[in-house]
């Protein structure tokens, strides 16, 4: 798909719902089957060792994460794709990027994972990290060094669905000639494209909503230009974090249906935002598309929807383990984007990681909550809220 030219310029004409469904590899152009066949296989014959196949061997390449690879660069509008076994593996793989003695600035309240890759592995490795709220473009200035490479944003980040104004940061770096990445799991490619904005690489925790349905580990990565994507590529294969081939097909087949999973949560994912405003007894609630969020103004230039995820602060950690343990619909779970709601836990969850004294100081309490919307009716889902909030 990627060398075909034609293919590429049809494609990009097409509105980003029939790009779920027609990538260029939706049917197979030996059978015609509908589907991405799995290549389950590790090796590649060569009939001519003078003239190789194109792919040779599975962890430098295979024919069903290649269709997948195809399929998120397209979307997102990147030159290439790469998928990886997890988000982290995608993250990780990414920072290898960078050397030992080099620095980065990163959103303070990022993901507890990828705080942890920074704090306790890539520091050991002499990747030094500084950690600035990303809503103030002055305070990322300030943090530049003479040893800074590169940029990490996550917006909304997670989970306090804080406002980084993406082009802005991006264009100071590119003066800088600084490295941009941004993780773009809350928005996905239908409702906030990255590369568009000047980001260098996108990932993606494609666990969460491209995937949808909390059934495969996978991460993504999107390259904006061949340089960057040879790079990357390098670092895939040598390190060899790929993603497998059934992982691979289950991750496409989900991705199919995320516009129309994405319109029905951030629906309800607003009607539950409005309604725990309106209660007394929580302390905030972070979503995007509320009119009183700090960032919904500049969110909305860079991005078309306000997202499917509701943080919510109920004042206590021993309230917050109370509504935990009597809610009877979602999941209470760690992750988020799928079709059944996930009623997440930071302090003790995705941000376990990160002591006390720092989620405090980044506005992750005791009682905040992160609720990803899913598929549910939404009264329902507010009644069981309601009924665990009673104490």
């Amino acid at each position: 798909m990627g060398n075909n030219k034609e293919l590429n310029d049809r494609e990009e004409k097409l509105k980003f719902a029939t790009k779920l469904l027609h990538f260029g590899s939706e049917i197979d152009s030996t059978t015609g089957a509908s589907s991405v066949p799995i290549y389950q296989a590790s090796t590649f014959h060569h009939e001519d060792v003078f003239n190789p196949p194109v792919h040779d061997y599975s962890r430098s390449g295979n024919p069903t994460r290649q269709a997948l690879e195809d399929y998120i660069a397209l979307l997102e509008g990147g030159v290439r794709g790469f998928a990886y076994s997890s988000g982290m593996a995608a993250i990780s793989s990414t920072f290898m990027m960078l050397s030992a003695g080099d620095h980065m600035i990163v959103t303070e309240d990022v993901y507890g994972g990828t705080y942890r890759l920074l704090t306790s592995i890539l520091n050991r490795l002499g990747i030094e990290s500084t950690f600035v709220d990303m809503t103030d473009l002055e305070q990322v200035k300030a943090a530049l060094k003479p040893n800074t490479k590169a940029v990490y944003m996550e917006t909304p980040s997670n989970p306090t669905l804080k406002i980084t104004d993406i082009a802005a940061v991006t264009s100071w770096a590119q003066e800088n000639e600084l490295l941009t990445m941004l993780d773009n799991t809350f928005m996905t490619p239908y409702y906030q494209r990255p590369i568009e904005l000047g980001v260098d690489i996108v990932l993606h925790s494609a666990t969460k909503f491209l995937g949808g349905h909390s059934d495969v580990l996978a991460g993504l990565a999107v390259a904006r230009t061949p340089s960057i994507g040879k790079q990357l590529k390098q670092l895939q294969n040598g390190l060899g974090t790929v993603l497998g081939v059934q992982d691979s097909w289950l991750l496409m087949r989900g991705m199919k249906t995320l516009q129309a999973r994405m319109n029905h949560s951030e629906q309800s994912a607003a009607v539950l935002a409005a309604w725990l405003q309106g209660r007394s007894d929580i302390d905030h609630v972070y979503y995007p598309g509320l009119l009183d969020h700090p960032g919904r103004e500049i969110h909305e230039k860079q991005s078309t929807g306000y997202g499917a995820v509701v943080s919510f602060d109920v004042g206590s950690g021993e309230r917050a383990k109370q509504v935990l343990n009597k809610v009877k619909i979602p999941l209470v779970a760690v992750s988020l984007g799928a079709v059944e709601s996930i009623l997440s836990y930071p302090a003790m969850m995705s941000h376990a990681a990160m002591p006390a004294e720092v989620r405090h100081e980044r506005g992750i309490t005791d009682g905040l909550l992160r609720f990803s919307v899913g598929l549910e009716d939404i009264d329902d889902l507010i009644a069981d809220l309601d009924q665990a909030l009673q104490g």
